[in-house]
């Protein structure tokens, strides 16, 4: 069974940056695609980033040159830089991995407050 744990949010102000992690488990890491998900208050979850097992990323619009994705295959790590960060990124960040071989991410963490004040 996968466990995903995120650490890293807080409160912090406009344009000040923040570091994500996402400690994944249970399953052989590189067989898994890692996402960052976020959900805002009265809003749908959406996907903010994700990164292959060979390193290959996508991000959402709003957050193109902003927030950078990576993974540390020999720690079985997942960060999530973020910087510039505007108070519409606050939300509940989830970390999320679905096997190279699913279209859906089966495992989620129990995900990790940012709060960017103006």
């Amino acid at each position: 069974q996968v466990e995903l744990s995120e650490s890293g949010g807080g409160l912090v102000q406009a344009g000040d940056s923040l570091r994500l992690s996402c400690l994944f488990s249970g399953r052989t890491f590189s067989l898994y695609v890692m996402g960052w998900f976020r959900q805002a208050p009265g809003k749908e979850r959406e996907l903010v980033a994700q990164i292959t097992s060979g390193g290959s990323t996508s991000a959402a619009d709003s957050v193109k040159g902003r927030f950078t994705l990576s993974r540390d295959h020999a720690k079985n790590m997942v960060y999530l830089q973020m910087n510039s960060l505007k108070p519409e990124d606050t939300a509940i960040y989830y970390c999320a991995a679905k096997h190279t071989s699913t279209a859906e991410y089966d495992y989620w963490g129990q995900g990790t407050q940012v709060t960017v004040s103006s």
